[in-house]
């Protein structure tokens, strides 16, 4: 946790919160002993009470429904709690509080008024919420005279630090005012802090609606922009509806927090999950990010009261421990797949299927966005930062343009993507690729020819565009489609052969013959594919340290060279028949690669399973998409006798298999495949056998799309962004 002054807890001590900060007379006048109580959403704040008194939280005439001591700088919060009135008590003495009321999330929101009443000017400022909290919020506007179009990037970062001025500049040169708003709990924004909780969602609300009330916001309307963390903000700021929000335009983001980075396969990613909930937790920290102590010893007095519930914030590491199991109260909020039908905007999202950060598993939920008038989506492969690369650029500042500013798209763009591809890749010199042109065209007509486009876009061997530096930040190819998943996708099955082949056919091995091959699952066995060179894995042609499984370790299949080009497109399902004599469970790695006819070996994607989480949620299943509940009272070990069939889900990918090529698969305990991403495995040595033959058809199946052209010659290795190369070894 970062460090602190110890004067500013001194001073924590004595600030109190009360429909906003308190000033400086109303806690001078305050009577010795005296505490705040202030009513939230479906939560309850004491402040300003003693340090290490025990208080009690009492609904209605006298239940108590919890207990707690107060905290260093005076707090103790209360959450979960049903609408109500409370109050507090001391558990010695009994002097009690004046009642609060705790409002529920379902709740109507307040009146135009209350948004309308506020004033945020240029420059740094704060918004107050329904229920009195202050969120701290940066303004920065284009030149020229407004009313401005209007973003919005909201999250647990630091878009409101006034010396954070990247994503200002970005915005604002493409003719729109930039607002950066702290999340409660995090900067100078106040309240404690928990990852997604609703209470966030609400604040997203009364912030949009807020900001648009201002006379410099264009139309009275607002969008929301962001990347990461500040795009998956936008999910859950929309599905609250604002009548104010026009659009929003969430990047590199996930589908459902459990499955999709948190624990793929029912597997805790502690590569970067866990580190990440870590950062936040020490950011969210009284001073935590360390650009509000400056403000405060510049004489930010609600910045300063508003780091006083930070001491309350839920410790998200022992929050993901609790829940090893996806349960419906902790996993179905923080599931933007699941809320995605309430989005009534228009979205724009794109994200990469490699992302070495939220992992790439956020096409699941396209055909979610059920209420939204028109949804696109770019996908391609690369990095985390691929959703701002050259080839999506300009289809999302086009959206920006048509569904933000309410106006023809601008030129603009073709002068800021280069930067931004420059400063993310370290590339200086590219050129957008050309789009569509809306030159002389009214409004009407340019949203028109924008909406006549098939919305999902596939982007191919993203690094190698012809011409270009290797590993630059621009597709080869790309094909448009009108839907997600591709309706036109034909799923086509390769068998595992009892020896190290992929068939078309299934082995048809005398009947009670069973033919199996083991490996021992030794996590560590497998270096962890790392990367080096100068800047980042965002950079180009960064050195990856990708290696074959040391033999005995693990499996692998191919096919024979391919007699034609295929190019697949979606998720992709291995379907694989597993005993473990020695144990009773064990956890799969399996990693797809194209082999080359020089021998280089390409990777593709991967999935990973807990073999104990393998009951599937049959209603969501396909045959190319096996869909796990990882419930508890699902998990079953294995038998050590019998064979048991399970189904690992390979991550959703895009990508050409040449004539000449050979198709792979790989099976291995977890960790060694991907950059960035590692597990908590629970494998430890157990031998792992895979049967193939006639009674147990292991297979792979991909979801194969005809009629993609591809080019003939295949890119050269090492270009394509964040798909290594390695030579190709047999296991």
């Amino acid at each position: 946790m970062r460090s602190m002054r110890r004067a500013s807890l001194a001073a924590l001590a004595t600030i109190a919160l009360i429909g906003g900060a308190l000033t400086a007379t109303d806690i001078a006048t305050a009577a010795p002993g005296d505490f705040v109580v202030r009513g939230s959403v479906n939560q309850v704040y004491l402040l300003d009470a003693t340090a290490g008194q025990g208080v009690e939280l009492v609904a209605g005439a006298n239940k108590v429904v919890g207990t707690g001591t107060v905290d260093t700088a005076g707090s103790f919060a209360w959450r979960e709690l049903d609408p109500g009135s409370y109050t507090v008590r001391t558990t010695s003495g009994r002097a009690a509080s004046k009642a609060a009321t705790v409002t529920d999330y379902d709740d109507p929101a307040p009146a135009p008024s209350f948004y309308s009443g506020q004033t945020l000017d240029k420059g740094f400022g704060y918004i107050t919420t329904r229920d009195g909290t202050t969120l701290s919020a940066n303004v920065t506007f284009p030149p020229g005279t407004g009313p401005f179009p209007t973003v919005v990037e909201y999250s647990g970062y630091d878009p409101s630090n006034p010396k954070n001025t990247v994503m200002a500049q970005l915005y604002t040169n493409l003719g729109f005012a930039y607002v950066g708003v702290n999340i409660r709990g995090t900067g100078c924004s106040g309240g404690s802090f928990r990852n997604f909780e609703p209470i966030q969602s609400l604040d997203g609300y009364d912030m949009i609606e807020t900001i648009a009330a201002q006379p410099w916001a264009q139309f009275h309307k607002v969008g929301m922009v962001g990347i990461s963390y500040p795009g998956i903000s936008q999910l859950y700021v929309a599905q609250t509806q604002p009548p104010s929000l026009s659009a929003i335009s969430p990047l590199s983001v996930i589908d459902d927090t459990y499955q999709g980075t948190l624990y793929p396969g029912g597997i805790l990613n502690t590569g970067f999950a866990v580190p990440w909930a870590k950062d936040r937790a020490e950011d969210a920290a009284p001073y935590g990010e360390g650009w509000e102590q400056p403000r405060v010893d510049a004489g930010d007095t609600v910045c300063a009261a508003n780091q006083a519930l930070r001491l309350q914030n839920p410790d998200p590491l022992q929050l993901i421990k609790d829940n090893p199991f996806y349960t419906k109260e902790v996993g179905d909020p923080i599931s933007p797949m699941l809320f995605a039908k309430k989005i009534n905007v228009p979205v724009f999202l794109a994200g990469a299927w490699q992302d070495e950060q939220t992992g790439g598993h956020f096409p699941a939920m396209l055909d979610d966005f059920t209420s939204s008038p028109h949804l696109y989506a770019t996908m391609t492969n690369g990095s985390h930062t691929e959703s701002l690369s050259l080839g999506v650029f300009d289809k999302y500042a086009d959206f920006l343009d048509l569904y933000v500013g309410q106006r023809v798209p601008t030129g603009r763009k073709a002068f800021v993507a280069p930067i931004l591809a420059s400063v993310l890749t370290g590339v200086s010199g590219l050129t957008m690729p050309t789009g569509t042109s809306y030159a002389g065209m009214t409004y009407g007509k340019a949203l028109s020819t924008f909406e006549r486009q098939d919305p999902i876009r596939v982007l191919f061997e993203e690094g190698a565009a012809d011409g270009k530096p290797a590993g630059s930040p621009l597709p080869r190819f790309e094909k448009s489609f009108k839907s997600w998943p591709i309706a036109r996708a034909k799923a086509t099955a390769w068998y595992l052969s009892p020896g190290k082949n992929l068939r078309e056919k299934p082995s048809e091995a005398a009947p009670g013959k069973t033919k199996a091959r083991s490996y021992r699952a030794r996590p560590n066995a497998l270096p962890k594919t790392t990367f080096t060179g100068p800047g980042s894995i965002w950079a180009v042609n960064p050195t990856y340290n990708w290696k074959q499984i040391p033999a005995g370790t693990g499996l692998g299949w191919i096919t024979p060279p391919l007699k034609q080009t295929l190019v697949a497109v979606g998720t992709g399902s291995v379907d694989l028949w597993v005993r473990t004599p020695g144990a009773r469970d064990t956890d799969l790695e399996v990693t797809l690669t194209e082999v080359r006819p020089n021998g280089r070996e390409v990777y593709v994607q991967s999935g990973w399973l807990r073999a104990s989480h393998r009951k599937l949620a049959r209603a969501k299943s396909t045959v190319i998409s096996p869909v796990h509940t990882n419930r508890e009272a699902d998990a079953k070990p294995l038998s050590r006798k019998q064979f048991t069939k399970l189904r690992v889900e390979l991550f959703p990918f895009a990508q050409p298999f040449r004539k000449g090529s050979r198709i792979r698969i790989t099976v291995d305990a977890p960790g060694g495949s991907r950059p960035t991403w590692s597990f908590e495995t629970i494998s430890h040595g157990e031998r792992v056998q895979i049967a193939a033959d006639r009674k147990h058809r292991s297979r792979i199946v991909l979801p194969l799309v005809a009629g993609i052209d591809v080019p003939t010659k295949a890119p050269k290795c090492g270009s394509l962004r964040s798909q290594p190369c390695r030579t190709y070894g047999r296991r």
